[in-house]
């Protein structure tokens, strides 16, 4: 079994003209918004064997903070200059090169090539992966180099809005 999480970063800030897109820090907010998806990933005792990152400033902050509340080493996140450049071609070149001792693979990057490579394994397609979504696909295959032919489930997908709602709904059903 492999379990790929596709993350789109947080929510990056536009208020530094002078600097280029891919030094776009996050916003406050956005690092806020990851820590409620953050809450559903401890809750669900998810672990990760590797976390790859675009070299974006927005995407590894969001590989770093979500690295931290997993216990993942921060030293242990790959840059990748593919995600950050590539489209959903790319994205597959990841995991040729992976070992069949990584179990969990989590990928942080940018829309819309993350929309269009989550949607390329999901049946319910989505229309938008939003800031601190994740989206997580099961692969029935011992080996990465399968996972296109492999049996494959959607087990969740999660945006900030959604742990809201689901908070909301908890709150309600208690009150009853």
């Amino acid at each position: 079994m492999k379990i790929l999480y596709i993350v789109r970063h947080a929510k990056s800030s536009w208020d530094h003209p002078g600097l280029s897109d891919h030094e776009r820090p996050l916003l406050e907010k956005g690092k806020k918004r990851t820590k409620k998806v953050i809450d559903f990933l401890l809750e669900k005792n998810i672990q990760v064997d590797l976390i790859i990152s675009s070299y974006a400033v927005r995407a590894f902050e969001t590989a770093t903070i979500i690295a931290k509340a997993l216990k993942y080493p921060e030293e242990q996140i790959q840059k990748s200059t593919n995600i950050y450049h590539g489209d959903v071609d790319n994205l597959f070149n990841h995991f040729y090169d992976l070992s069949d001792n990584v179990k969990s693979l989590m990928l942080v990057g940018h829309n819309p090539t993350f929309t269009n490579f989550a949607n390329y394994f999901m049946d319910e397609k989505i229309d938008w992966l939003a800031t601190s979504g994740i989206v997580c696909i099961e692969f029935k295959t011992d080996s990465w180099e399968n996972i296109l032919q492999a049996e494959k489930k959607t087990k969740f997908v999660i945006t900030p809005k959604k742990m809201d709602l689901m908070k909301k709904r908890k709150s309600k059903s208690k009150g009853k």
